[in-house]
């Protein structure tokens, strides 16, 4: 009778530990264990599409500040629905192009005079810090760069081609910020650029103010060229504040979200008109 128990008992830790090599060999993929809606790809395609067209209409002005962004309209104009137009909205809200309110409409972001002059004062310290660190980490093909997009600079100027020359302009400042070769000072600075570069164009229509940049970037680039790092860094932080006291001083010392809207515009007929494939 114990000889029966015996076998039976080691029969079964037979069939168990060989079971058991069974799963072990063949072990069941945790992928197909996960809910399917945590492994779909999702279509960011569109709406950053969308965010892309949206910001440039923001920043070069066809969409005013304080405007009502309708999303029937925009998303007729665009070619989208609604689902990825509310996520480039709320990307350009994070981005404080865009302010989204409750049960009703967003709003283009207003144009506010201290805000204004607080992010540029940020901005100037973190492009004067980059220009001391670019002035004596850049090597030859750097200036190079430099030299090309300065001449390509007054050559719109002269030509009157300001959304042309703004490019560019851009171009320049996130060009010195890479060649302090300091990934947190980039970072930093890529972050505050969506709000600061509408500002900058805006800056540029101020009388005088885009005779007065074109001469800056070529003081600047003399500094850099020079290796004086503490020139260049006073010149390109000065070069931004002014920006900012430029534009502010065309704002009312108080406004509310709707004041900056000189004129009534549509949407849809400006995203359809200005934004482009």
């Amino acid at each position: 009778m114990n000889r029966s128990k015996s076998t039976a008992a080691k029969t079964k830790l037979k069939a168990q530990a060989k079971n058991a090599a069974k799963h072990a060999a063949k072990p069941r993929r945790a992928v197909t264990a996960l809910p399917r809606r945590q492994l779909r790809v999702p279509r960011a395609g569109l709406y950053e599409q969308a965010a892309t067209r949206l910001r440039l209409l923001i920043v070069r002005g066809d969409l005013a500040p304080g405007q009502p962004l309708i999303e029937a309209d925009l998303s007729d104009a665009l070619g989208v629905s609604r689902t990825p137009l509310r996520e480039a909205l709320k990307q350009l809200a994070s981005e404080g192009l865009v302010e989204l309110r409750l049960n009703r409409s967003a709003i283009v972001a207003p144009l506010r005079r201290d805000e204004l002059i607080e992010l540029f004062e940020a901005l100037g310290g973190i492009e004067r810090c980059a220009a001391e660190l670019a002035a004596t980490r850049m090597v030859a093909r750097d200036i190079e760069q430099l030299e090309t997009m300065q001449q390509r600079i007054e050559w719109h100027h002269s030509r009157g081609e300001i959304r042309d020359y703004f490019e560019i302009n851009q171009q320049i400042h996130s060009a010195i910020v890479g060649f302090a070769r300091n990934s947190v000072l980039k970072a930093t600075h890529d972050a505050l650029l969506p709000r600061a570069e509408r500002a900058r164009f805006f800056g540029l229509s101020v009388l005088g103010r885009w005779e007065e940049s074109v001469r800056d970037h070529q003081e600047i680039l003399d500094t850099l060229k020079a290796r004086d790092a503490g020139r260049a860094g006073q010149l390109l932080g000065h070069h931004v504040r002014r920006t900012g006291e430029v534009v502010a001083g065309t704002l009312p010392l108080e406004a509310d979200e709707t004041s900056s809207v000189k004129t009534s515009r549509d949407p849809r007929a400006t995203a359809k008109r200005k934004a482009g494939p």
